[in-house]
């Protein structure tokens, strides 16, 4: 398991800047494929999450799951990818797109429920 967890996603066509963050891993990092989002600005429901890396322009990477430690909690479910961040559609859409408008792009999550994980 490593010691920390250091993410910095340069701004690009899928998400902002984010400065460098660290985060303490509480069990190994794993991939996953889903998450279940309950945010107000996306529509509730499963969400396909991959990473997306600056290769080619944006390409497809897998995410990242680990429960981390939180000042603010006793434990957070981080959800990362690559150097551009990850991106998230609703389960069943079709292909990988930043042309596509049910698609978004984030730096990274933090989930405080890990039912929202979903671990295949």
């Amino acid at each position: 398991m490593p010691d920390y967890i250091y993410i910095e996603v340069e701004g690009n066509e899928n998400c902002d800047y984010m400065p460098m963050q660290v985060y303490e891993p509480q069990a190994e990092p794993i991939t996953i494929k889903r998450v279940r989002l309950e945010e107000p600005d996306h529509p509730h429901g499963v969400y396909e999450v991959t990473g997306w890396s600056s290769t080619g322009e944006g390409t497809p990477v897998p995410a990242t799951y680990a429960p981390v430690s939180d000042s603010g909690q006793a434990r957070a479910h981080l959800i990362y990818g690559d150097d551009w961040g990850i991106r998230l559609k609703p389960e069943g859409s079709s292909g990988w797109d930043l042309e596509n408008e049910d698609q978004f792009g984030e730096p990274y999550l933090i989930l405080l429920d890990h039912s929202l994980v979903l671990v295949d």
